[in-house]
């Protein structure tokens, strides 16, 4: 049999089949995940657009190009993969035509392309007969408009608790499946605790008979529901406290990044509606109906990574967590060509661009404050200090201006012959910064060169300039010769407002004829230094125009404080730097430091963005208007944004309930955070690389719901957590675990290991020594000779990007350099030998051990597991405790460790 028959009858292939049927309705989801991967990263190469060469002449970027074929003809025959001969050459089975030519396509690969082909060749994106923006509306679940379903019919009524157990009871029930038995009481209020405020309960409120839908109010009104929900968000914001810079720069802190983390809080806290939370941290400044304190959701633009102060990966960055953040979507894939399998064209990358580049951040002093300031003693010595630490920066960029200015004065004539000899038409190879005097400086360079090329030819003194600029390089000194042999006649001109030349530039060029334009610049600039020093007026009016070249207000010499800090040196900005990161350290720490938001402003002129052709500003391409995602166009109309940057349009189009994005992805993030796994369990990316919803009905049903009911996400809380499908309990079933074993259909709870600060927040707690004030500045985790006496909650930990704790990283902590959907989980033994060995966790039980030894209570067992688990010991495990601690009271501190280093105080059942 021939090796493509046996390789559709094989069982690999029948299955494959199988799964394709399952595609009719949209062969878009196979294309995208089985077929353009092949093309893209086998065949693109050779064979697109984008190809140096293209080989045989065929290209494989379109379904059309694909059907016109190459040199050898078509390369498909739609219908007929045994006819194609696009099949022929990824099998290897005729040596003249192999593709790809080294190494051959895995049989998976070979019959994903078959199969795509015998289907008729969808081909979804990017063919000319096909609108790829528009398919994807049509076809793609995540574009379509979000409609509330009607609810499916079950035959176990009486399961259900709210309508969410009817979505997913229709599909167990379908698969002839059963839920799980409800968990027990306590279970239940030790997972809606964590759920909701992220720390234990006490015994008392494990033990209590209150109905769980009462107690979750109750938790939903803490103080601490906001803590425990603004640190999730704080991921999908990748907060951080400093910027992310390296080198001189490492470590340098945002004074007020902690004011957008206290507004997360204080939002999710007051339960603002989440369009309205979007908006906030988009728009803030733009809304008529803001306070003040809401100035601080800007920080969601505004807390990321520096990267050195380049500002296209800074706008990358802002590009890519509003789009993940509010969307799902991955724009910012977009930015050096189109999506590869989303509908987001480049020109869309560059609309977005376009909107965060029209906009600027004021300097620290400059940013707003969010409250209103006392007449405190406190207050007035923390102005004192900065006053003292902001002059001495003033008096050090007083220095940087005074030695520019006597460099632009005193060496005149070196910057004027290195421009010389870098014009184009007096090059000979690239000239260094430097002279006989030593290293010259690039921005003082630049400013001498925007001086001359701002005095044009009519001008008394830089007329010549130009004049003799304009010459060849070769035949230079003749020409020189006869242009100052008519010099007079450059002043007759007969045009209105005839040049003058400078009388002493005569005189100069007469008794010196230069042979090269460096020498030419050399005359210029011995003429300058001749009057650098020279401060008052001169007699002769000529020499006088000379000295207002250096000394003039229009001078190249005379430098703002704005011009000085730009024209600092290498060496100078070092120690720029340090002085500045005194000033923001005293922001930063000082308990009496008034708090300011992170906003963005507007600038006066908005910015028009161009394309840059793979991602380079040095290749500016098309212009396009600022104005909202293609795909999503009918949300706004598809206008462009003519008012200020866009923003506030940009945000009204996420919030907007006729994006069908955007309820969909928080309701998502909300259910994954309740269940461990989302209902589409690629949180960030809702494009067609992203995974199906496991339950789309159910998707769409939870997201109108949260728009109808005012996108209120205590309401969402309490709907979930009150359905039945919620409080399962969490035991394996081995044939459910056979046939689902990553629990796709919700036939249980999902046990789920504590994230690294609920973890360290509930060992604090029933040690008794968590601090539970809410807000302010962030602290570090080792405050004191190494040890890890911080007893803040987790969330005001200093979170440092350049330098993040070992330990964060040891217990998988979002990385704060990008939006992050979700953390990741790893079990490493790093993780053990710090529960066994870390000063904080026997710190922690050495409290707990105290505890229990002033109980008057003679049963101290039964007392520490109340104190840590919530709950009396077993009969064993008093048996064992017994045995364990063997009339030692000393053990009793080992026993603690042992109870907070275990599954059931890490794991939430």
């Amino acid at each position: 049999m021939p090796e493509f028959e046996k390789l559709i009858t094989s069982t690999f292939v029948v299955a494959l089949f199988a799964a394709t049927l399952s595609y009719a309705n949209d062969q878009t989801e196979f294309f995208e995940k089985n077929v353009r991967p092949v093309l893209v990263d086998h065949c693109h190469e050779c064979h697109s657009g984008q190809s140096k060469k293209i080989k045989g002449g065929l290209r494989l970027d379109s379904r059309s190009l694909i059907l016109e074929g190459g040199d050898s003809g078509p390369a498909i025959v739609p219908g007929d993969a045994r006819k194609s001969l696009l099949i022929t050459a990824v099998r290897h089975i005729d040596d003249d035509l192999k593709m790809p030519p080294k190494t051959k396509l895995t049989a998976l690969q070979i019959q994903a392309l078959a199969t795509w082909i015998q289907n008729g060749a969808i081909w979804p994106n990017g063919d000319p007969a096909i609108d790829p923006i528009a398919h994807a509306r049509k076809t793609h679940w995540a574009f379509k408009p979000v409609t509330k379903p009607a609810l499916p019919l079950v035959k176990g009524k009486s399961w259900i608790r709210t309508p969410i157990d009817q979505f997913v009871l229709a599909r167990l029930e379908a698969k002839g499946m059963t839920p799980s038995p409800r968990a027990s009481s306590r279970t239940l209020i030790r997972r809606a605790f964590f759920d909701v405020i992220g720390l234990p309960p006490t015994y008392e409120q494990a033990s209590s008979s209150k109905p769980l839908a009462g107690i979750i109010d109750e938790l939903l009104a803490s103080q601490h529901y906001g803590e425990r929900w603004a640190r999730h968000w704080l991921d999908v914001a990748r907060y951080a406290d400093t910027k992310g810079y390296v080198g001189v720069d490492r470590g340098n802190r945002y004074p007020y990044a902690y004011t957008y983390r206290d507004y997360v809080v204080r939002a999710f806290n007051e339960d603002l509606p989440f369009n309205r939370f979007i908006l906030e941290q988009l728009a803030a400044d733009k809304l008529k109906d803001a306070d003040k304190r809401s100035l601080a959701a800007l920080g969601f633009i505004t807390v990321g990574r520096r990267f050195n102060n380049r500002q296209q990966d800074i706008i990358d960055d802002r590009i890519d967590v509003v789009t993940r953040g509010f969307m799902g979507l991955t724009v910012s894939c977009a930015r050096c060509h189109d999506h590869k399998y989303d509908p987001v064209p480049t020109e869309d990358y560059y609309s977005l661009y376009g909107v965060f580049a029209s906009c600027e951040e004021p300097k620290d002093l400059d940013k707003p404050l969010i409250v209103d300031l006392d007449s405190s003693p406190q207050l007035k010595k923390y102005k004192q200090e900065l006053d003292k630490r902001q002059n001495e920066r003033a008096r050090y960029i007083e220095q940087v201006r005074i030695k520019a200015a006597k460099e632009l004065r005193t060496r005149a004539g070196d910057y004027l012959v290195y421009i010389a000899r870098n014009l184009p038409a007096h090059r000979d190879g690239p000239a260094p910064l430097q002279s006989k005097r030593g290293p010259l400086r690039r921005a003082l360079a630049v400013r001498w060169f925007a001086h001359i090329a701002s005095h044009k030819h009519r001008d008394p003194v830089f007329g010549p300039w130009h004049y003799f600029a304009a010459m060849k390089r070769d035949g230079f000194a003749d020409a020189a010769k006869a242009a100052i042999a008519k010099i007079d006649e450059l002043e007759k001109d007969p045009l209105p407002g005839a040049p003058r030349i400078n009388e002493k530039i005569k005189q100069v060029l007469r008794e010196n004829p230069p042979k090269s334009m460096a020498e030419f610049a050399k005359l210029y600039g011995d003429l300058f230094e001749s009057v650098a020093n020279q401060r008052t007026k001169l007699n002769d009016p000529a020499m006088e125009e000379i000295r207002q070249v250096l000394h003039g207000n229009d001078s190249p010499a005379t430098l703002t404080t704005a011009d000085s800090e730009r024209l600092v040196s290498r060496a100078e900005r070092g120690k720029l730097r340090a002085i500045e990161k005194k000033i923001e350290s005293w922001q930063a720490t000082s308990p009496a430091a008034p708090p300011r938001a992170m906003v963005l402003n507007d600038r006066s002129r908005p910015y028009n963005p161009v394309v840059f052709v793979r991602g380079s500003a040095d290749r500016p391409g098309k212009s396009v208007p600022r104005r909202f995602l293609q795909v999503l166009e009918h949300v706004d109309g598809g206008q462009p944004f003519t008012n200020g940057s866009g923003r506030l349009k940009m945000a009204q189009a996420i919030a907007s309930s006729n994006n069908p994005l955007t309820a969909r992805v928080i309701v998502n993030r909300v259910w994954m955070h309740h269940f461990g796994a989302g209902l589409v369990r690629t949180p960030s990316d809702f494009g067609t690389r992203g995974e199906a919803p496991t339950h789309p009905l159910l998707l769409d049903w939870l997201a109108t719901w949260f728009m109808d009911n005012g996108y209120s996400l205590k309401k969402l809380h309490r709907l979930i957590m009150t359905s039945s499908v919620y409080q399962q309990a969490s035991n394996d079933r081995a044939d459910y675990t056979a046939t689902d074993p990553e629990n796709r259909l919700l036939w249980k709870m999902n046990r789920r290991r504590l994230e690294f600060e609920p973890m360290r927040d509930a060992m604090l707690s029933v040690a008794g020594t968590l601090d539970k004030r809410v807000g302010g500045q962030p602290v570090n985790l080792n405050t004191f000779q190494g040890q890890f006496w911080s007893t803040r909650r987790g969330i005001y930990l200093l979170i440092d990007r350049q330098d993040l704790p070992n330990l964060f990283r040891v217990f998988d902590f979002a990385n704060p350099d990008s939006t992050s959907p979700r953390r990741p989980q790893t079990t490493v033994p790093q993780q053990a030998l710090f529960m066994l060995n870390s000063p904080f966790v026997v710190q922690q039980a050495h409290a707990i051990y105290l505890r229990v030894m002033l109980e008057k209570k003679v049963d101290r067992i039964t007392t520490m597991y109340r104190q840590v688990y919530s709950r009396d010991p077993t009969a064993d495990e008093r048996k064992q405790a017994l045995l364990f601690v063997n009339g030692d009271d000393d053990q009793f501190e080992k026993l603690a460790q042992a109870l907070i280093v275990s599954n059931e105080f890490m794991f939430v059942d």
